[in-house]
């Protein structure tokens, strides 16, 4: 038990947390990174599921910064509405993923972390 949780509603929620972005910004970075760094030594499950949302947190980071450089010549104004809807609907798939004990890698993340 994570704070009274089982670890894979821990991990839902650190999927589902990257969301803050969209209400607090810097919190859907801070609180997914945060809730990685306290469980990862104490629980492998953890650790694995943080290290696939930090490796997408990086990954959308550089779409995003690609997409708004290229909207320059109108290319990225039609990527970044998509890195926009991934960045919603793949932590909604992870936290679903996480919660039902799979460990699903977003497609299209490059990995930082292994």
């Amino acid at each position: 038990m994570i704070f009274g949780m089982k670890p894979n509603t821990y991990c839902m929620l650190l999927h589902l947390s990257q969301l803050l972005v969209f209400c607090l910004p810097g919190f859907g970075i801070a609180i997914p990174i945060l809730l990685w760094a306290i469980k990862k030594d104490q629980e492998q499950l953890v650790d694995q599921h943080g290290k696939i949302v930090i490796n997408w947190l990086l990954t959308e980071l550089i779409y995003f910064v690609a997409a708004a450089m290229l909207s320059f010549v109108i290319i990225g104004l039609l990527i970044l509405p998509a890195v926009i809807i991934v960045g919603i609907v793949f932590p909604i798939i992870g936290g679903l993923k996480a919660n039902d004990g799979i460990e699903w890698k977003y497609p299209l993340s490059i990995s930082f972390f292994k």
